[in-house]
């Protein structure tokens, strides 16, 4: 069903009231004709006029009551053309993500701190937080995530008298806030503490545990790791793209070694590529940008259809002498760098970059997180390729970054079904 907004100013501008006196006349007789009584009305008045008369009772003159504007403009109208209050249509699914950033965001519309204790010393409450995210995300014109309504003079809602940063849209009448959409929506922990395990996630190299969040902000190992892997998930990649130029791809194995297990924990035939205990994981590498993939295998078939999704036909694929990269010089130019025979670069061609990032995944997992499994190997990896693709943004800028990306809300039945 079609349904129109009411709007008092716009009916006024299409309706004319010149027809109407201040001075009662002929006219409003028209205008009430469809409030003439019956017959039987007539009779009931009569009836009781001749009983109030016994008594002599003397009956109120009528008096003639012109109703306010706003009113007699929706009794005047017809029933097809009345309107209704405002209503969200039902078949219209609208992207909370999309429609609640501002469309020529910047990083800088927002203060840039150079540590974490300037940040500290400024977002140190949750009115300061929640203005600092309506200036990334809003740039001064709150965005309605309900129907992508933009604008300057949204209503203000205060509750209980304290204004809590809550808004009522103007036009589909709907109440918002800046943290609706993002990993903060329906969170009870405040903003401030968000904002710190924030800022230490994306400016400690190799990642932040659980247990060390728990320390730094008095909350349980459960809130701090559900907090972390909101995060993760937040910051993860999810544009479509395609590499272009000289890339970059490997394969490396994530679990721990057989010599390091207790006697009863051994597994035999688990060296080399053995998946037995060891999880794949897919990279690739162009002009300083990381992508990585939790793969079954890395059979031909599986790593080429990634590479022939992400890499533009035509380019260049530079990676080592295993056999799932064969035939990919059908469809690109395939460098290939033989470790086998002790070589590590072929002219201007190598694969050290992806391996210097498979260096610093592996040394977060054993130093900073000890174990991770393989139902949630894929957060930590885009953790990992996250922070490596903003390493050359200051600290400041890393923070404001990731607040920005923080739009996507991960719910715990749905972290760990």
């Amino acid at each position: 069903m079609k349904t129109d907004k009411y709007d008092f100013t716009s009916c006024y501008d299409n309706y004319n009231f010149s027809q109407y006196d201040e001075e009662h006349d002929d006219n409003d007789d028209e205008f009430y004709s469809d409030c003439e009584p019956n017959i039987f009305q007539e009779t009931y008045k009569d009836i009781l006029i001749v009983f109030l008369e016994q008594y002599g009772i003397e009956l109120p003159q009528p008096v003639f009551v012109r109703l306010p504007e706003p009113t007699k403009l929706l009794i005047t109208r017809s029933k097809k053309e009345r309107k209704t209050l405002p209503v969200t249509p039902k078949s219209i699914i609208f992207n909370k993500t999309n429609m609640s950033k501002h469309f020529d965001i910047e990083i800088d519309t927002a203060e840039i701190f150079k540590s974490a204790h300037d940040m500290g010393k400024v977002l140190n409450t949750d009115k300061a937080c929640r203005e600092h995210l309506e200036k990334l995300r809003w740039n001064g014109e709150p965005i309605c995530p309900h129907c992508g309504s933009q604008r300057e003079n949204h209503y203000r809602i205060k509750k209980r008298g304290e204004d809590k940063g809550y808004y009522k849209c103007k036009d589909c009448r709907l109440p918002f806030s800046v943290t609706i959409g993002t990993i903060f929506e329906k969170s009870t922990i405040p903003l401030d503490k968000w904002f710190r395990a924030i800022f230490k996630f994306t400016t400690n190299k190799k990642g932040m545990s659980s247990y060390e969040l728990m320390r730094e902000l008095g909350v349980t190992q459960k809130t701090a790791w559900f907090m972390l892997s909101r995060i993760r998930n937040a910051v993860r990649m999810r544009d479509d793209f395609e590499f272009d130029g000289i890339t970059q791809v490997d394969e490396t194995y994530v679990g721990g070694k057989n010599k390091n297990r207790s006697k009863g924990k051994k597994v035999d035939n688990t060296q080399g590529r053995s998946t037995k205990t060891k999880t794949p994981v897919f990279g690739m590498l162009n002009n300083g940008l990381v992508y990585t993939q939790v793969v079954k295998n890395t059979k031909g078939k599986t790593l080429q259809g990634i590479i022939d999704d992400k890499v533009k036909k035509g380019s260049t694929v530079v990676s080592d002498g295993w056999r799932g990269y064969r035939g990919l010089e059908k469809k690109y130019s395939h460098e290939v760098i033989k470790h086998n025979l002790g070589y590590f670069k072929k002219g201007s061609y190598h694969t050290n970059g992806i391996e210097g990032f498979w260096g610093l995944l592996k040394r977060g997992i054993v130093g900073i997180y000890h174990f991770t499994s393989d139902k949630h190997l894929h957060r930590y990896c885009d953790e990992f390729a996250y922070r490596y693709n903003i390493r050359k943004m200051s600290v400041g800028e890393q923070f404001n970054f990731t607040l920005i990306n923080c739009d996507e809300r991960l719910s715990y039945k749905e972290l760990i079904a």
